[in-house]
């Protein structure tokens, strides 16, 4: 292990990994994808509307192989779901070419607001700690010519040419932005209700009680509808006010039905305090399957015994948890989560932001990294780190499985290779992706 960089040298890589101690987590790729959490928050209503936009629309994908089998067969498509009927006489034929079709994948952790993709190279300064991030990411947006809704438009259609067919967004809320950051994203949203269900975090990065202002702001957002959950960010090390922002974080989900997702990088005492603190509120408040936590990087060091007691209580209020896998010691330990229940997503978490030039919102590389960071080399634990990436990600945003049974949602993927533990090694292009039986990338390009 490394030691902790100096303040000139941080970056985010090492801001998340510098310290950590090193835990068991080359098994975390065997995560079992297949539960369905029927708690979870619901797709949002755009999505929903644009599920129903698709009526009416037969479709049937021939010569394909679903999950890489050796034999072709078609997929047809009826209403924007998978159909195990014949197809009608009359119904629209796209060839597949004999390519793989893989379920479409879900990003469960991404900030579109911040990002500069599409745009001019920006130069970064270093930073030795989370307030100079924050202090640079208002530069940046200061800076922008482009609004907010057209760099994360830009993005998530790039997201969407990759193979995502959902993500939780996350926008900052904060004074400095007021609501710019939430209605950018929910105006690339309805641009892109199509071709991607979209969930909003109102995001509170420079803290919910460190900077006055911002709760107002949280429940401004939630009253107004425009978001789906309400964001939070260590409230100890960070914040320094565990209780005072759990309070308003959770009260504001409470009186306005929305769900909670925080950001939890405290590792160690500070950020077990935390989460026995969400435990208790979700318990409290009945939010059960309503609560996400993000990162977590205090679960990665537990012994085996205070890992299973935290799962046991994460398990019980249907708690999920997402990781971007940064390192081999700070991604999430998803086998022994998913063993309680656990619901556990991936995400890119920022892409070409003021915190790192890094990232590209294709969750297909997300799911390589996955394997890379935990050290698999078994085609089982090759596919659970696309799992992981799939079905992990739509139990965390309470979507259903995209897996080629009759009545799923037609959205998948069709690319070029000869397997899924090859295709997480290779990441081949997306020479088609589909979105509720709809064609709407080719070629790695999204079709607008």
């Amino acid at each position: 292990m490394q030691p902790p960089p100096t303040p000139s040298a941080l970056s985010r890589r090492t801001m998340l990994a510098g310290a950590a101690a090193l835990a068991g987590a080359t098994a975390t790729a065997a995560a079992a994808g297949t539960a369905q959490a029927a708690t979870a928050p619901a797709a949002t209503g755009a999505a929903a509307s644009a599920r129903a936009a698709r009526h009416d629309r037969t479709v049937v994908f021939r010569n394909v192989r679903p999950f890489g089998a050796a034999k072709p067969t078609d997929l047809v498509v009826v209403d924007g779901r998978i159909s195990d009927g014949p197809a009608p006489h009359g119904a629209k034929v796209v060839d597949g070419g004999g390519r793989i079709a893989l379920p479409s994948l879900v990003d469960a952790h991404i900030h579109p607001d911040k990002t500069t993709w599409g745009g001019s190279w920006v130069s970064r300064r270093p930073a030795s700690g989370i307030a100079d991030y924050v202090a640079q990411d208002v530069e940046l947006f200061r800076n922008q010519r482009r609004p907010v809704a057209e760099r994360a438009y830009g993005l998530m259609s790039h997201a969407v040419a990759r193979g995502t067919r959902g993500m939780r967004a996350h926008a900052d809320v904060a004074p400095a932005y007021g609501l710019a950051g939430v209605e950018g994203v929910a105006e690339a949203r309805e641009r892109l209700r199509h071709a991607l269900e979209v969930q909003i975090v109102a995001f509170p990065q420079h803290g919910v009680v460190r900077t006055p202002g911002t709760a107002a702001l949280l429940e401004e957002a939630a009253r107004e509808g425009v978001i789906d959950m309400i964001g939070g960010i260590d409230p100890i090390g960070f914040d320094q006010a565990l209780d005072e922002q759990l309070d308003v974080v959770f009260g504001i989900a409470d009186r306005h039905g929305v769900g909670v997702d925080i950001h939890l990088h405290d590792r160690g005492e500070k950020g077990m305090r935390a989460m026995r603190g969400i435990v208790e509120r979700t318990r409290a408040l009945s939010l059960a399957g309503k609560v996400t936590v993000s990162h977590v990087f205090c679960l990665p060091g537990l012994t085996d015994s205070e890992l299973g007691s935290i799962a046991t209580d994460l398990g019980e209020q249907d708690i999920a948890l997402t990781t971007a896998a940064p390192s081999d010691s700070l991604v999430l330990p998803i086998t022994r989560l998913r063993e309680h229940g656990v619901r556990v997503g991936l995400g890119s978490d920022g892409v070409r932001d003021s915190w790192s030039p890094f990232g590209d919102a294709d969750m297909m590389h997300r799911a390589h990294i996955l394997g890379w960071v935990t050290d698999v080399r078994l085609d089982d634990e090759l596919s659970e780190c696309y799992r992981v990436a799939t079905h992990g990600g739509a139990d965390v945003m309470g979507l259903a499985h995209a897996d080629f049974r009759a009545g799923t949602p037609a959205d998948f993927v069709l690319v070029r290779g000869e397997c899924l533990p090859q295709v997480v090694v290779d990441m081949p292009r997306r020479d088609m992706v589909v979105h509720g039986g709809l064609v709407v990338a080719r070629d790695g390009e999204f079709l607008a």
